[in-house]
């Protein structure tokens, strides 16, 4: 019987660590398991991480192995090959694959039944690869997608229009990654029109700025790997936020890594589309409005990572 107030993190390197420091603070679970290939690493950051306990909730984090994934409510999958500098995310999948052939039949064979969360990259590869592997259904497992990457589109928008990111409603879809699609037509501030709320705020070069825009949210990553390795801060936020949707149920909006069905012409490929997402994991996809140019960036982003899902040897 899965526990909501118990989760399990596969991997404990940065963005798994981070997560789980993130969690914690939230004080979203009772328990927080760590498992690692190198079971030192597990200990260490359990430890380390434990000490930041007292100023928060009571819960207890450790170390365990896979028969702990068995009750518990939501395991998260960051273990992967880390993205190196001049790396695209979709450079990692051979790796990455190898790697989950191994952790996804140890969570199978412990009877897990609850919500499996991808963050590893590619990570709408992987997790097409783990619905194949692990048994479950397709709405309990999902990856992280584009939460992290619509983030940092809100952001960038808060900056250029000097307004609270919670006032900006907009979606990056598709690809995690350099195939990945702006939504720019379904773009809001607080239902106004994104175009007409910049004229307000004095922006009135639409088509540069949303070019520039959306360059800047699309190579970040990039950008921070150059300068210092790797991203966590951001994905180990994204991955709280989700985390939070799930344990409370809240039905919220994500642009989460999901199955297509036919939505849009695209099907039997996993992207990033806006689901209400709550305790049963995915509930349904959400519309959404997008123009032709949109679309068919969005058919070509499917029909990159499809080739790259029918070329694995599952």
């Amino acid at each position: 019987m899965k526990n909501f107030r118990k989760a399990v993190m596969v991997g404990c390197g940065f963005v798994g660590s981070a997560s789980v420091f993130a969690l914690m603070q939230a004080g979203l679970f009772e328990e927080i398991v760590l498992i690692d290939a190198n079971r030192e690493k597990a200990e260490g950051e359990a430890m380390d991480i434990s000490h930041g306990i007292p100023f928060g909730r009571r819960q207890k984090i450790y170390a365990g192995d896979y028969d702990d994934v068995k009750d518990a409510g939501i395991v998260i999958v960051t273990a992967g090959a880390n993205q190196q500098p001049g790396e695209t995310r979709l450079d990692l999948v051979n790796k990455n694959v190898g790697i989950f052939k191994s952790i996804i039949p140890e969570i199978a064979k412990r009877g897990f039944d609850g919500i499996l969360l991808i963050v590893a990259n590619p990570v709408d590869v992987l997790t097409r690869v783990t619905q194949k592997l692990s048994g479950l259904p397709e709405n309990h497992v999902f990856g992280s997608g584009t939460v992290l990457d619509s983030a940092r589109l809100r952001y960038a928008l808060s900056e250029h229009l000097s307004v609270d990111a919670k006032s900006i409603h907009a979606f990056i879809i598709g690809e995690h990654g350099d195939s990945e699609v702006v939504a720019w037509s379904s773009a809001n501030v607080s239902g106004v029109p994104l175009s007409k709320f910049c004229e307000m705020r004095g922006h009135y070069d639409h088509e540069h700025s949303e070019q520039e825009i959306a360059a800047n949210v699309k190579n970040s990553a990039y950008d921070i790997i150059e300068r210092k390795r790797a991203t966590y801060f951001g994905v180990a936020m994204a991955v709280r936020r989700i985390c939070e949707v799930i344990v409370h149920n809240d039905k919220a909006i994500l642009p989460v890594s999901t199955l297509m069905h036919g939505e849009h012409g695209i099907e039997d490929v996993v992207i990033s589309m806006p689901c209400i997402v709550g305790s049963d994991g995915i509930e349904t996809q959400v519309p959404i409005v997008l123009d032709d140019d949109e679309l068919m960036k969005l058919q070509k982003s499917s029909d990159v990572l499809k080739a790259l899902v029918d070329s694995l040897d599952l």
